[in-house]
């Protein structure tokens, strides 16, 4: 007598007779399911544990390793958006510029800060609880034909932007980009809130861009880099720094530059173990604390030692 041949079947597909097994966990698999490996062929489900096992590339700070400087170009994106949409409604530069303290007066006119006014007129900037205004001023821009550059003052950023940020991002990987342009933005804008007239609008990506610039030094020495190109550039932001003084908010600039500075270092220096994010995180949450008490400290100083809401 013949013996009756036993049918086999793919184990995800029941139906499809097959004769070929996973060389790596020896379950049938039809075609479908066969996935080419070094040796036979892998099904789906080992081919997903195989990917898990092998450890991503990571950047020298621990970043994920990303070609695309994504939030570099979405950063850009979003501040050529705010800039089209300034143009459309101007009042938006009011109401998010960086704006310590000033009167707003009856007549809507701009009055110099005191923090007992008359009746009729209201306080306006981070005094009066805007504190939206530190990140935000960082989004606009001058219009076309305003101060000393005009529409050149945001065409300069986004070119400084876009190439520190293709250098800086994939040093550095997506999240902690974020975090190291928005931190330069606020240290910008705090070091203005301490240092700069109180009722001068200010407007500008510059202070996050000099953020950047500190954090292509620091990451440029920690790699080890040819520093003299890197020298070079350093030298041009410094004499930039100086000659904005007299035509933009240095303060601005020389805060983003410090707080990028102080970012990076911790991102480069970090204990490369499994601690290595933890400090990262405190060191980041730990200058976020300081900027808002900082912040808080010369509100309170200004209203006469409320704090607004």
């Amino acid at each position: 007598m013949d013996s009756e041949s036993t049918v086999t079947t793919c184990y995800r597909h029941p139906r499809v007779e097959c004769h070929v097994r996973c060389t790596r966990c020896d379950r049938y698999i039809c075609p479908d399911c066969m996935r080419e490996a070094a040796v036979g062929h892998h099904c789906p489900e080992c081919v997903k544990e195989g990917t898990r096992s092998v450890r991503q590339a990571r950047t020298i700070v621990g970043g994920r390793v990303s070609a695309t400087p994504v939030v570099t170009y979405v950063l850009i994106g979003l501040n050529v958006l705010a800039y089209a949409a300034e143009l459309v409604r101007p009042e938006i530069v009011d109401r998010f510029s960086m704006v310590t303290a000033r009167l707003v007066g009856p007549d809507g006119g701009f009055y110099v800060y005191q923090d007992v006014y008359p009746a009729g007129f209201h306080a306006d900037g981070v005094v009066a609880g805007e504190w939206d205004r530190l990140i935000t001023s960082a989004f606009l821009h001058l219009g076309p034909a305003e101060g000393t550059f005009g529409i050149l003052h945001i065409v300069m950023n986004m070119v400084t932007l876009w190439q520190l940020g293709r250098v800086v991002e994939p040093m550095l990987g997506r999240v902690r980009h974020a975090v190291l342009y928005l931190l330069s933005a606020l240290g910008g804008s705090v070091l203005e809130l301490l240092l700069a007239d109180a009722g001068q609008p200010s407007v500008g990506a510059s202070g996050a861009i000099f953020g950047l610039g500190a954090a292509y030094y620091v990451l440029a020495r920690r790699l080890g880099a040819d520093m003299a190109p890197v020298n070079r550039f350093m030298a041009l932001l410094l004499v930039w720094l100086l000659v904005s003084a007299g035509l933009t908010s240095w303060q601005g600039h020389l805060g983003g530059l410090l707080a990028g500075g102080v970012v990076t270092l911790a991102f480069a220096y970090a204990p490369r173990d499994g601690r290595r994010t933890a400090v990262q995180a405190g060191a980041c949450a730990g200058l976020l604390v300081l900027l808002a008490v900082t912040a808080a400290i010369k509100v309170s100083e200004l209203t006469g030692g409320g704090i607004p809401q």
